[in-house]
């Protein structure tokens, strides 16, 4: 896949997310900001048998931040718990195909850390 095609595939997932809204039934949810660019993200999970049965998210922010959550969205659906806790910052510039310098780095991967984050409150659930 080349350049242009990968950002093709992030700004196709900015403007048209998928999976995108509040999720009623979900066992967990967590919300968090990256304050420099102004992202802001909530993910809400329902978790079944141990895995992400159903993902929704909500947010605002720049294309990357929004992309990502959208692509991620996609990837963790019927995925265990523990395939979540091994996901890493190689993982999510993988699915998204493009490896952003330092000052974006952090909207890229809010999604990730805003997934962890919902998934460490589930052992207080």
């Amino acid at each position: 896949m080349g350049y242009e095609l990968y950002l093709e595939h992030i700004l196709d997932h900015y403007r048209n997310p998928r999976n995108y809204g509040k999720l009623d039934d979900a066992t967990v949810k967590h919300t968090d900001t990256n304050i420099p660019c102004g992202d802001e993200l909530t993910y809400y999970l329902k978790i079944e048998d141990n895995k992400i049965s159903k993902v929704g998210f909500i947010g605002q922010g720049c294309v990357l931040s929004m992309a990502s959550a959208s692509i991620l969205s996609e990837k963790i659906k019927n995925m265990e718990i523990d395939e979540i806790n091994k996901l890493d910052e190689e993982y999510i510039y993988n699915i998204l195909g493009i490896r952003p310098g330092p000052a974006r780095s952090k909207c890229v991967l809010l999604s990730l850390k805003v997934l962890k984050k919902a998934v460490e409150k589930l052992d207080r659930v």
